[in-house]
């Protein structure tokens, strides 16, 4: 009895899951998946700035706050992907045009420091990166999460719609697999800079930027892999909707089904004028010498997000509203849980002397140890 209960245990957890996988989760999942492998530079850019750059600690956890701003204007950029759902894809591909100049300007800083410093400071060089970045990922995660709601089908096989439970069981499990998608990233970034970083003990300075350089350039996948993403999922509705006309669909049946979001979406004026305004406000705020900017940046930000949270709630039904509502107070208590920052990790590396092989060992062990934490609580999520 014991044992048939674990067998049954193991194919709920593990087996399950694969069963549930659909040719059609993996454009997001490719999206993810990159956006996991974005912390590929996270170690090498430590040792990076730390060494090689006159930056303290102090600003750097300064420049990680403006570098988090771009997330604010998530709400805005999902009702801009529901407008122009046909044509979110070239959001993913502007968002990899801007990960792309991150990374290139990055390798220039590691192999042509003394071209970049005679164009601009190198430290402006590094807040230019740092600053591309986020408004990358933003855009391609806004485009990810859209795609999860046209990867989970609406129907059977044969034809016949899923019932609610069904439904929820893969929307769950398409959730699951796009936080498994970002961490299995982490797991690859983890073994790549394992390999990387094998003899860093015997690796002279130069080497060492050699090897920085080389991660750097290893990292222009990451916009590869998310464009290819969404080239495969270009390539899944186009012979869906090829299928569906050999089957005597009418156009407006394909269109529907395979080209736009659901109900017809209209512009919502408030979120645009919200996000015109925290823009502004940002950048005047941002480009001055205002002593306490960061602080009343917080303020206009927190008022801003409160203004989109209540005017979307009132065009949700209630039950979804309050779960809104509880959802976002949830994360915002834990995203202003304050941070140790950066001086945190130049301890561990001056006084702990962790090297950067050591930090990729436990980067992976934690990543390792989240993906089974998501596949064990999966089956709790999704009843």
């Amino acid at each position: 009895m014991a044992l048939k209960t674990i067998r049954s245990w193991l194919d709920n957890t593990f087996l399950d899951v694969a069963r549930q996988v659909r040719w059609s989760f993996m454009p997001p999942l490719m999206v993810y998946f990159a956006a996991g492998v974005s912390g590929l530079t996270s170690i090498v850019g430590t040792f990076f700035v730390k060494d090689y750059l006159d930056l303290s600690a102090a600003f750097l956890a300064g420049l990680g706050f403006w570098a988090g701003l771009p997330w604010v204007l998530k709400l805005p950029l999902g009702h801009l992907v529901d407008l122009f759902w046909r044509w979110k894809a070239a959001m993913v591909f502007l968002g990899a045009g801007l990960i792309a100049l991150s990374l290139g300007a990055m390798i220039l800083l590691t192999t042509e420091r003394e071209m970049m410093a005679a164009i601009l400071p190198v430290p402006t060089w590094f807040v230019i990166s740092v600053l591309l970045a986020p408004a990358g990922y933003v855009l391609q995660d806004v485009v990810a999460d859209a795609m999860t709601v046209e990867a989970v089908p609406k129907t059977h096989a044969d034809g016949t719609p899923l019932n609610e439970q069904e439904s929820k069981a893969l929307h769950t499990t398409m959730q699951t697999l796009g936080r498994f998608a970002i961490i299995s990233g982490f797991v690859s970034v983890g073994l790549v800079n394992l390999f990387l970083f094998a003899d860093v003990e015997r690796m002279t300075p130069e080497m060492r930027v050699e090897t920085y350089a080389q991660v750097y350039r290893l990292a222009l996948a990451i916009p590869a892999i998310s464009v290819s993403g969404v080239l495969l999922g270009i390539f899944i509705r186009h012979r869906r909707a090829v299928q569906m006309r050999r089957a005597g669909a009418p156009e407006e049946a394909i269109e529907r089904t395979l080209f736009t979001p659901g109900e017809p979406v209209q512009p919502d004026w408030y979120i645009f004028g919200g996000a015109a305004i925290f823009v502004a406000f940002t950048l005047g705020l941002g480009l001055s010498d205002f002593e306490y900017a960061a602080e009343v940046v917080f303020a206009g930000t927190l008022a801003v997000v409160l203004f989109l949270i209540a005017r979307l709630t009132k065009e949700l039904p209630d039950d979804t509203a309050r779960s809104l509502v509880g959802t976002a107070a949830i994360i915002f208590v834990f995203r202003a849980i304050p941070g140790v920052g950066p001086g945190m990790t130049w301890f561990e590396i001056d006084v702990l002397l962790f090297d950067e092989q050591f930090l990729a060992v436990l980067a992976l062990i934690t990543s390792v140890l989240t993906l089974v934490g998501l596949l064990v609580l999966r089956p709790f999520m999704a009843t």
